[in-house]
């Protein structure tokens, strides 16, 4: 028998450049599209500056993530609050959740800044609102990589509720579980 002969493998010099996907698959919509808009910033904290700047009203849905960013999350890392904003996002989108940013939330027992059915009051010339409100529209539109990407979970780095899921990341006072 005769043993087929190969052509020897080519080096190839030229670089090969492939377009990298701007959100992972686990933080994709319902209709498989990542959700992201092109983000024109070298930083977070540069994207949440121009998303401040947008000064269109906020809808209902708006108003319940940049809440639960407020509530859950202020005073910690843009980082941070990312994460806990994309847990509301991932959420509407898993069809394991109400379907909505408001849903979400207000589901009964999720988060433990609701009582009955309303939210606190917030002092929306804050700039601590302003900030939750920008990173909410980041988290929305999928602007800016999350590091606890596909989390659909989260607690207070200070409990143990000895969840049986995936732990994905600690970011500043929560983890982050699938």
């Amino acid at each position: 028998m005769l043993a087929e002969q190969k052509a020897p493998a080519a080096f190839v010099s030229q670089p090969v450049v492939q377009a990298l996907p701007s959100q992972d698959a686990d933080d994709q919509t319902a209709d498989g599209s990542d959700g992201s808009s092109t983000a024109n910033a070298d930083s977070l904290q540069e994207l949440v500056s121009q998303k401040a700047s947008d000064d269109d009203d906020l809808s209902p849905e708006m108003r319940c993530l940049a809440g639960a960013i407020y509530f859950e999350a202020r005073g910690e890392s843009l980082e941070g609050q990312l994460a806990v904003g994309r847990v509301v996002v991932n959420r509407s989108r898993s069809g394991r959740f109400p379907a909505s940013y408001c849903g979400v939330v207000y589901q009964r027992s999720q988060f433990s800044f609701i009582h009955g059915r309303s939210m606190p009051s917030v002092r929306e010339d804050s700039s601590g609102w302003q900030e939750a409100v920008a990173v909410a529209r980041i988290a929305d539109d999928g602007a800016w990589k999350s590091k606890a990407k596909g989390a659909l979970f989260f607690h207070a780095k200070r409990v143990s509720p000895n969840w049986r899921l995936t732990r994905l990341a600690q970011v500043d006072n929560h983890i982050f579980y699938r």
